[in-house]
């Protein structure tokens, strides 16, 4: 299955990967329009350390710990990709809390959780994150 990964040797920390994913899941379809003078929520984050940059975002883990934690069924897993049923979470946010990599955040908005789901909701081919990296550092393939 192919997932997001990142060449962290190649970010540039400009977090433009951000930009591009709150703007895919937006719902709008002008980036100004869906960001200016907002607060962006990416489902996708640059962290810092020193001359370290690197974009975490969920990994759809194998045996996905979120996933078990789930106590209200609204994460599930088809084809590798672990999906929120917004209709059916109830923003327990356990999953938040026992995920290793930070990847579930909560929804400020509607009260409960938001993940990275490759824009399979809002586009066909990669996921926009990927395509708004000007240094190649975010891709989208299948690995072993």
């Amino acid at each position: 299955m192919k997932r997001v990964y990142v060449n962290e040797e190649w970010c540039l920390g400009c977090h433009l990967c951000e930009y591009n994913c709150a703007f895919a899941n937006s719902n709008e379809d002008r980036m100004v329009k869906a960001l200016k003078d907002k607060k962006i929520r990416p489902n996708i984050n640059v962290e810092e350390n020193k001359d370290i940059h690197f974009a975490v975002s969920c990994r759809h883990c194998d045996d996905a710990i979120c996933l078990k934690s789930c106590i209200s069924g609204a994460l599930t897993k088809k084809d590798g990709l672990i999906s929120v049923n917004k209709e059916k979470c109830i923003g327990c946010l356990t999953c938040v809390l026992v995920c290793p990599y930070g990847a579930v955040h909560p929804d400020e908005e509607n009260g409960v959780v938001d993940k990275c789901e490759f824009c399979t909701n809002n586009l066909k081919g990669e996921p926009n994150c990927v395509k708004g990296c000007p240094n190649n550092a975010i891709v989208f393939e299948e690995r072993g």
